[in-house]
């Protein structure tokens, strides 16, 4: 048994002159939750067609549970949810699922224990023409838990959803995500990803930019200072520690440092007339990592949004 179920090298995608995935080395590890980050357009959707066989890779090797993807024993033990949920409007919620279940070779209890664990049994016998946007989310992941799957692929679950729909879907995912299952989500929603992820991979233009836990990459705390004046301050502080761990962000300085290097910063900003107003330590946002990372990819964009 692997401890890695998704397992991709060199994966590329091309349609004509578009090159939708670059050169992609994506690991899954067993019992993680693993947050495909990245905006519209990105190549996240793809990359899971792929991983489903639902579309042939260009070049570059893949395996999914040690199989080929799209392989009936891959797909065995695979529960996915891709795009909207699909379903016949005019059956229950219940009878929806057992039909399914029928497809998936398991009983029809199995309709009523998903429904359970995605909080819809009070529900189950209404019509799925009546369910609000997140029950019909809702109803799609128990559909992909039908066949108690190892690996769940879900590409952008909280989509369309409201704040109390995504905060249900998010409590429900971190639970799906305990033990030995293991839950591959694409999403495009920063805050939705540091809530639930284990791991992330950062994905632009087709490319796997940045991959790590999510304290991995919000590189722990940086120290805040408020100074002026603020380009004195910076100056000095790049002297002190070199400019790539000094930023600008919203008139106040932030410096990746450690703890101790707090009291420092204070007396050789005062020594040098430079007053300073506060000094704080903060946690960096997977959104700021985010952003630090798209800038740094399209540059011409960076400055024009500057």
């Amino acid at each position: 048994m692997t401890d890695h179920l998704v397992e991709t090298s060199g994966l590329t995608k091309r349609y004509g002159k578009n090159l939708a995935v670059d050169q992609v080395d994506l690991t899954v590890r067993r019992g993680e939750v693993y947050g495909f980050l990245g905006p519209n357009g990105a190549g996240k959707t793809t990359t899971l067609r792929i991983l489903l066989g639902l579309v042939k890779p260009t070049a570059g090797r893949v395996k999914v549970l040690g199989e080929q993807p799209g392989s009936p024993a891959a797909l065995s033990r695979i529960g996915m949810l891709v795009e909207a949920a699909a379903f016949y409007p005019y059956m229950s919620g219940r009878d929806n699922l057992r039909t399914f279940a029928r497809y998936c070779r398991v009983p029809d209890s199995k309709a009523d224990e998903v429904l359970h664990i995605v909080s819809l049994a009070d529900r189950a016998g209404d019509k799925f023409a009546s369910y609000s946007l997140g029950m019909k989310q809702r109803l799609g992941l128990a559909a992909a838990l039908l066949k108690d799957p190892e690996l769940l692929i879900l590409d952008e679950p909280t989509n369309g959803l409201d704040p109390q729909g995504m905060a249900d879907m998010r409590v429900l995912l971190r639970q799906l995500g305990r033990g030995s299952r293991t839950v591959l989500l694409s999403s495009h929603m920063l805050g939705e990803v540091q809530q639930i992820c284990d791991r992330v991979g950062m994905i632009m233009n087709g490319r796997l930019v940045r991959e790590g836990t999510v304290d991995e990459l919000r590189g722990g705390s940086v120290l805040t200072v408020h100074a002026e004046p603020l380009d004195q301050a910076r100056a000095l502080a790049s002297k002190m520690f070199g400019a790539d761990r000094v930023a600008v962000h919203e008139s106040e300085l932030r410096l990746s440092v450690e703890p101790d290097d707090a009291v420092r910063v204070n007396r050789e900003l005062v020594l040098a007339g430079v007053a300073v107003r506060t000094l704080n330590w903060v946690e960096r946002s997977l959104e700021e990592v985010f952003f630090e990372v798209t800038d740094a990819e399209n540059p011409e964009l960076a400055k024009e949004g500057a």
